[in-house]
């Protein structure tokens, strides 16, 4: 599947590049005898100075932009997480920026042999209007990837990653007030294994399910599946299911992505914000707006039916159980290891007790326990990462900034 996805990011420059070099062609004959007579005022040699420049221009314009571009994602990534930069690099907009660069370079070096042609003296109108408008569509591209690199700054990226896993939990998770599927069921053990799907290969992320098209997944979405790793089961089968039907229903690649996967957002934010907070760095703002995301994307999940690994026909018989993330699973992948490596840090532990506390606030009464967990983790790491006790009470105050206006928790409210 994923040499599919890189396959298709370099047809977009290729198809640039035949559809000029076809034009370049083609035009040129069919306007003779189209527009007979028809031709630029433009003298010879001018329309050949002009389109020699735009052709070395263009060639040296690609050189520079791209090169740039890929220096800074390369940079970025040290100072982000390398997951999430591959998405920025997979950018379509970029390929489509590669392909009109490439098809103003090649349309104006054929348009330039049908320049003076035969020693006429005339210069082809339509073939130069092409090569004006390929111009300023490059022009227009170029100011587009600038406006693209510019997604690398910190408050877009964090926003950026922020919106794929909210739309990922509008996608997979119902509201809490729809019907849910409640508990797991395990009536679908009573009945006799009669086939184990292994995987075969090199190790490979599970990135998308079909849903209709399976029984029990043993492995989740994000997972990493090796060789022989046990996939999914079948119970109660009365003859053996294709197999390649089956692993064909289970999309997987070299990384995890964001499609039915709402932790690798989470994954993500809690990378950049551990990375901040490397000696190295030592950037607790960072942090910080990095945990402003995250409690968005928590407030969103606490609203959710998170029991959703049951699929049932339309009969209501259990068809499929796929192992999903419980609400205690999210809270331990976005506060642990921010917790951890934030320790020393009043900006990260004020602002992580008013995360917490929010929620508890904000959330149905069914998120508490966990919440009210969490809030005494917090308390123990500030106890024991602070020796002094004004700085304990310090960083034991809510705050939202970190270090900014203290938080009054207000009165508990329901969602």
């Amino acid at each position: 599947m994923k040499l599919t996805l890189r396959f298709s990011t370099w047809v977009i420059p290729l198809s640039y590049a035949v559809v000029a070099i076809t034009a370049g062609m083609i035009f040129p004959r069919i306007e003779a005898p189209v527009f007979h007579g028809l031709a630029s005022t433009v003298t010879a040699s001018a329309a050949m100075a002009i389109y020699s420049s735009v052709a070395s221009g263009m060639l040296a314009l690609t050189a520079v932009v791209f090169s740039l571009a890929f220096v800074m994602i390369q940079f970025s990534a040290t100072a982000y997480s390398p997951r999430l930069v591959l998405w920025i690099s997979r950018d379509p907009f970029m390929w489509h920026a590669v392909g009109v660069f490439t098809a103003t370079f090649l349309y104006a070096i054929a348009a330039l042999a049908w320049v003076d042609r035969s020693g006429s003296g005339k210069v082809p109108l339509v073939s130069s209007c092409v090569v004006i408008v390929l111009l300023l569509a490059s022009v227009a591209m170029f100011v587009g990837l600038i406006e693209r690199i510019s997604l690398l700054q910190i408050n877009r990226m964090l926003k950026f990653t922020g919106d794929q896993g909210r739309a990922v939990i509008e996608t997979v998770y119902p509201q809490l007030d729809m019907p849910a599927t409640g508990a797991k069921s395990e009536e679908f053990r009573k009945l006799p294994l009669t086939q184990t799907v292994l995987h075969h290969g090199g190790p490979e992320v599970i990135e998308k399910l079909d849903i209709a098209a399976l029984v029990e997944m043993l492995a989740a979405v994000g997972d990493t599946v090796v060789v022989f790793t046990p996939v999914l089961c079948v119970y109660g089968g009365t003859q053996p299911i294709d197999e390649e039907a089956l692993t064909n229903a289970i999309e997987m690649g070299e990384e995890r992505t964001f499609e039915q996967d709402p932790k690798y957002a989470i994954r993500l934010l809690v990378d950049i914000a551990i990375k901040a907070l490397s000696p190295a760095i030592n950037d607790p703002t960072t942090a910080v707006q990095a945990l402003n995301q995250i409690e968005d994307l928590l407030l969103r999940l606490g609203r959710r039916e998170l029991e959703i690994g049951e699929f049932r026909d339309h009969d209501g018989q259990l068809r499929l159980v796929i192992p999903f993330p419980t609400w205690e699973d999210f809270l331990r992948l976005a506060l642990d290891e921010i917790r951890y490596y934030g320790a020393q840090s009043v900006q990260v532990m004020r602002r992580m007790r008013a995360l917490v506390n929010d929620l508890e606030v904000r959330l149905p009464e069914g998120r508490g326990p966990a919440l009210r967990h969490w809030e005494e983790r917090l308390q123990t790491t500030i106890a024991r990462s602070f020796e002094d006790v004004e700085e304990k009470q310090e960083a034991s105050v809510e705050d939202r900034q970190g270090l900014g206006v203290p938080s009054k928790r207000p009165a508990k409210v329901q969602a």
